[in-house]
């Protein structure tokens, strides 16, 4: 097949823990789907997570990818070197009235969830402090995120929608409608670990041409919000292309805190590469 430089996708994992089996399905099923198309398949590290991400993690990602066949493109992009394109994002949504400074940290908003007449069905959903509030807090140095007002911004989108190729958590396929509701106010930058994940990536995604977004299905829902940021900055929309996950022996999905066993550990334990990726179903 010829190549097609019009398709891409990409991997993009966080270097906070080594990769396990679900990694390797997922980066996987991205780098098999950018061979049948002819086109390009991107490492993307997304270590913006400057209290967590470790420089070993990252050179364990790359060793487990080689060792599993892969190629990508270089150089790889490494989203902490690309900062200041986050900030100048986040500065045209500033500039639009579509975020606002949020003082009140996770407890507080946990604790009014909890104390609310039938609880939160929803995700967060605050306003901007009046302004002599804001610069009094401003000035006594309270820490604070930048959220999107999600209520302005779904009145600047308007109706919204995505192309699913793969399936949903419950089976959405085709074009589905964007319901941000859920979510509410998203956090987009905080000072401790400076821009979110929602902002970085669909900068990175048309940074990158990514035509075609192959991920987990525990991610599904975090594309509603990720679309309306592309429209609000108006970026490409590419399509999505959500795939099952890989589950450990008590029916969870594989996840680095819950210490799931790693390719290291599999590859110390004599399993080939061949042999993994036909478990996997590669």
């Amino acid at each position: 097949m010829g190549r097609s430089l019009a398709y891409a996708t990409r991997f993009a994992p966080s270097p906070t823990g080594l990769l396990h089996k679900g990694h390797a399905f997922s980066a996987l099923a991205a780098f098999e789907a950018a061979q049948q198309a002819g086109g390009r398949f991107v490492l993307r590290i997304e270590d913006i997570d400057f209290t967590r991400c470790r420089p070993q993690f990252e050179a364990a990602i790359l060793q487990d990818l080689a060792w599993l066949g892969l190629a990508w493109e270089a150089p790889v992009l490494r989203q902490s070197e690309h900062v200041a394109d986050y900030m100048a994002a986040l500065d045209k949504l500033r500039a639009r009235g579509l975020v606002y400074r949020s003082f009140k940290t996770r407890k507080q908003i946990l604790d009014e969830a909890l104390s609310a007449p039938h609880g939160a069905p929803e995700g967060y959903r605050g306003a901007p402090l009046p302004a002599e509030e804001e610069a009094a807090r401003l000035t006594a140095g309270e820490p604070f995120a930048w959220r999107l007002n999600l209520a302005a911004a779904e009145r600047a989108a308007g109706p919204l929608s995505f192309v699913e190729a793969g399936e949903g958590p419950t089976g959405e396929h085709g074009r589905i409608a964007v319901e941000p509701g859920p979510a509410g106010d998203v956090v987009l930058a905080r000072k401790d670990v400076g821009v979110a994940y929602h902002l970085a990536v669909v900068v990175d995604d048309a940074r990158q041409a990514i035509t075609e977004v192959v991920r987990g299905q525990d991610l599904f829902e975090a594309t509603h919000i990720q679309r309306m940021l592309q429209a609000l900055l108006g970026l490409p929309e590419p399509s999505y292309r959500h795939h099952r996950l890989i589950l450990g022996p008590d029916g969870r999905r594989l996840a680095k805190r819950d210490r799931a066993e790693t390719l290291r550990s599999i590859r110390e334990r004599g399993v080939s590469a061949a042999a993994l990726r036909k478990e996997l179903g590669f």
